[in-house]
């Protein structure tokens, strides 16, 4: 059963959405095994003291865990593990659309959620450019289900991921592709009382271009695939 996290408070996300902790989460990932400090330090080119005190601040909140030490030239080696299910974003006042409180709670989810589209697009952009020879693919999808049968689809997707998520068995030619995914609801437009054709059609035309904003990307990449987040 896929595990998860639920992230119910301000300080929470806010601990969450920092971009520079997003990044050290995606070097955990990528590194497919317990990594210390130092070694995710190393990848990102960083003093260990500063990845060590936004470690300490993910490991607050359970998206890290220390799962082993180790005794290396006298010194006791600290190895954490990145959680790998989904995680949740969840305020308790989700129910009251005028609480202060949520309304906070909302600006920094869309916070975090903008951080990872940008991300996922730089990583893609980049790609794109280094490697023009190289494959990439991107989709964008409408698609006609029911609540149920969307997250049936979403739940066969992350089954279907699982056996490429960790390095084990890995073969001499596997290479690391970052897969980031996106699905939510076209909201409908409400027709206005005298819009012509033309004023309908631009409707159309500007939700085919959020469409494409949000369309799920697989591509070649140095990053491993990170955890799924939902609102």
């Amino acid at each position: 059963m896929q595990q998860y996290k639920v992230l119910s408070t301000i300080e929470e996300i806010k601990i969450y959405s920092d971009p520079y902790r997003i990044q050290i989460m995606n070097m955990f990932h990528r590194q497919g095994r317990p990594s210390t400090v130092k070694e995710i330090a190393d990848l990102m080119g960083e003093v260990p003291a500063k990845v060590h005190y936004h470690v300490k601040k993910l490991e607050k909140i359970g998206l890290l865990s220390m799962v082993s030490t180790r005794e290396i030239n006298g010194i006791i080696a600290k190895y954490y593990e990145p959680f790998s299910g989904e995680i949740h974003l969840r305020h308790k006042d989700e129910a009251d659309e005028n609480s202060p409180l949520k309304q906070v709670f909302r600006s920094e989810t869309l916070k975090l959620l903008n951080e990872m589209f940008e991300q996922s697009r730089q990583r893609f952009m980049n790609h794109a450019e280094h490697d023009k020879d190289d494959k990439r693919f991107i989709s964008d999808m409408r698609l006609y289900a029911t609540a149920d049968e969307v997250e049936e689809l979403y739940q066969n997707i992350v089954e279907l991921c699982k056996p490429y998520l960790t390095k084990e068995g890995q073969k001499s030619d596997h290479q690391v592709f970052q897969l980031f995914t996106a699905m939510s609801k076209e909201e409908q437009a409400e027709p206005q009382a005298g819009s012509g054709s033309k004023k309908k059609k631009a409707t159309v035309q500007k939700k085919d271009k959020e469409s494409a904003s949000k369309a799920p990307a697989k591509a070649s990449t140095t990053s491993d695939i990170a955890p799924g987040t939902t609102e």
